[in-house]
């Protein structure tokens, strides 16, 4: 099934087409849109509830005919009779109106909750890595879950409540002139009054449940900190401090609930509804003692008037609903609306890949920050291999997330086979880059699923030469079950190195024309590290490939090293000319690679000694 959302509604990096545009204007709008979507679904609800009020007043009516008949002087047992037959069969009718009105408003609220988290979750894809890297993910946990929820629970609840109690407010306002016109007085008034009220409750309701939405989301954000920084919280014996400072969130949500709670404990329809009762009554009398009306009429107005009782006790549950819901979708829209500066540009260059790659006098800042990267510009031809080194926060990861626009540059022009990144179609460019970083992400999925994620079609052949090829294969098939393996959330059960091995495999299987490594053998050790040299030498082979370390065995067959200092290139050329002509890079392979050097070094020297 496809994703449901609406087509380009400004830049984004993925964009799922569809037939129906839904309206984002206004979360009223927005909901409405989704509900319209479902034209036929609305007129079955709007149905069903029109025949139960009617229904429901057929009792009233039928009840005041028979009175009247049995209260003649010769009483029409024939009428009554018909007269209870007729409120059986309405109320057959009555049931099956109401079963279809609720499985209607069931299947719309099923719909609409699985519609709107779909529109949300393709949105999440569109949006660039600015906004996945500084949105809490706790917060769009609580809003693609339970908020998303609460549009489901707002119209299988809430509206269906709201929309069945509006008949039941209207058809009394018809229906009392059939029994005597100046019936009419007192429920107008009522309906009045009661329009008046629920829109004095909503007001007041609306920031309440608002409150009560962004509290939730707030104390989701503390809990995703807390689980995912687990480590951290029990490494400083924080278990206590974390519980109490979750407890305070919890506290605030709580609170936030009871004031909703407050507001709608002073739902003063009920004093409205004892007032029409009362004054209706009263009326009715009158018209019975001046002959205007039967007793019968007195019982059917009577009757009749209880239907308001419906809306009174039922309605406060829907208009809570409905406010949760607002408040909720609220949330969601503004997390859709959030706008990216990438486009996937579907329209744009795609072909082949050649592999050469040239910076323009490219710069870079992240949003209102210090410019990361300035005036940078080097050119690589097909399959050279470009080490860039350089002090930490110099800039070297951010410069190589340009290629594939993880980031746009804020200056100056990335081009990969002459053609300007943003002119590429983002399917294209990024299918044919592949990075690789150090902090690598499994999916809590097997061996092979990891390994084939950039590439469903791959064989189980296929799968396990590029496990050779990046030497996973040997430990993978110790697993008890081998390539079917789970790996665990983010790749738990695995080592630093596995991890790094298997993201090695994913990159040589889909078999892309720009391989960037991103300090990605640093958690592998010396003996592997020569064993994965030689993978990573065959993959890069034919294909442009950029390393980010500072291992003098990856830099040295480097055709060009690239010394980043405070997001400048200072210095460019081969290891040996940069050892003999730049001071910064003398610096960098001092500070990192002499303590490599030296730890290398000292077993070799104990086995000469050995030896001897």
């Amino acid at each position: 099934m496809a994703l449901v959302t609406a087509p380009a509604q400004g830049a984004a990096e993925f964009i799922v087409e569809n037939s129906f545009v839904y309206d984002r204007r206004s979360p009223l709008r927005w909901i409405a849109s989704h509900i319209f979507r479902y034209k036929s679904v609305l007129v079955t609800i709007l149905v069903g509830a029109f025949g139960n009020a009617a229904c429901a007043f057929v009792v009233p009516a039928l009840t005041g005919v028979a009175f009247n008949a049995i209260l003649q002087p010769q009483p029409d047992i024939v009428t009554v009779a018909n007269c209870a037959l007729l409120i059986v069969a309405s109320q057959v009718l009555r049931a099956g109106l109401m079963f279809s009105r609720n499985f209607a408003s069931e299947m719309m609220g099923q719909r609409i909750e699985r519609d709107a988290r779909q529109e949300l979750y393709a949105s999440l894809l569109g949006k660039g890595m600015t906004f996945h890297s500084m949105y809490p993910v706790g917060d769009i946990m609580a809003r693609a879950t339970n908020d998303v929820h609460e549009l489901y629970t707002m119209f299988a609840q809430g509206i269906n409540l709201v929309i069945g109690s509006s008949m039941f407010l209207i058809i009394p306002i018809f229906a009392s002139p059939l029994i005597h016109p100046q019936l009419a007085l007192v429920p107008l008034l009522f309906f009045i009054s009661y329009v008046l009220a629920v829109r004095n409750f909503s007001r007041k309701l609306d920031p309440a449940t608002e409150k009560v939405r962004d509290t939730f989301g707030a104390m989701n954000v503390d809990l995703a900190e807390s689980i995912e920084g687990v480590e951290v919280v029990k490494g400083a014996s924080q278990e206590k401090q974390e519980l109490d400072h979750f407890y305070r969130q919890a506290t605030g949500y709580r609170d936030a609930f009871v004031g909703q709670s407050d507001i709608e404990a002073r739902w003063i329809t009920l004093l409205l509804l004892g007032f029409a009762e009362g004054f209706g009554l009263l009326h009715a009398v009158l018209l019975y003692r001046d002959g205007a009306i039967g007793l019968g009429g007195v019982v059917a107005y009577m009757g009749t008037l209880q239907m308001f009782g419906f809306p009174v006790w039922i309605s406060m549950i829907g208009f809570s609903q409905l406010s949760l819901g607002i408040a909720a979708s609220r949330r969601v829209l503004k997390l859709i609306s959030i706008q990216t500066s990438l486009d996937e540009n579907r329209n744009g260059h795609a072909a082949p890949i050649a592999g050469r790659v040239r910076f323009e006098n490219v710069s870079f800042r992240y949003a209102d920050g210090p410019e990361v990267l300035r005036d940078v510009s080097f050119e690589v031809e097909p399959g050279q291999t470009v080490a860039i080194v350089g002090q930490t926060g110099a800039g070297k990861s951010t410069l190589v997330k340009l290629l594939n626009r993880t980031y746009d540059a804020t200056g100056g022009r990335v081009l990969v086979d002459g053609v300007d990144v943003r002119d590429w179609t983002m399917e294209s460019l990024r299918s044919q880059i592949s990075i690789i970083e150090q902090d690598i992400f499994l999916f809590s999925r097997t061996v092979a699923e990891n390994i084939a994620f950039g590439y469903g079609a791959a064989t189980q052949d296929e799968i396990e030469r590029a496990a050779q090829d990046a030497q996973a294969h040997e430990f993978v098939s110790g697993f008890k079950e081998g390539y079917g393996t789970v790996v665990g959330e983010r790749g738990v059960m695995l080592s630093g190195g596995q991890r790094q091995r298997l993201a090695l495999a994913r990159a040589f299987l889909t078999d892309p024309r720009i391989l960037i490594l991103d300090d990605s053998t640093s958690a592998i050790d010396s003996a592997t590290e020569d064993q994965i040299q030689r993978a990573i030498l065959k993959a890069s082979d034919g294909r442009t490939t950029f390393l980010i370390t500072h291992r003098l065995s990856q830099i040295r067959w480097a055709d060009l090293i690239l010394v980043v200092r405070h997001g400048q290139i200072v210095a460019r050329g081969k290891h040996e000319d940069l050892l003999r002509e730049s001071e910064a890079y003398r610096n960098i392979f001092a500070t990192y690679e002499a303590p490599a050097a030296k730890n290398e070094a000292a077993p070799r020297a104990a086995e000469m000694v050995s030896t001897r």
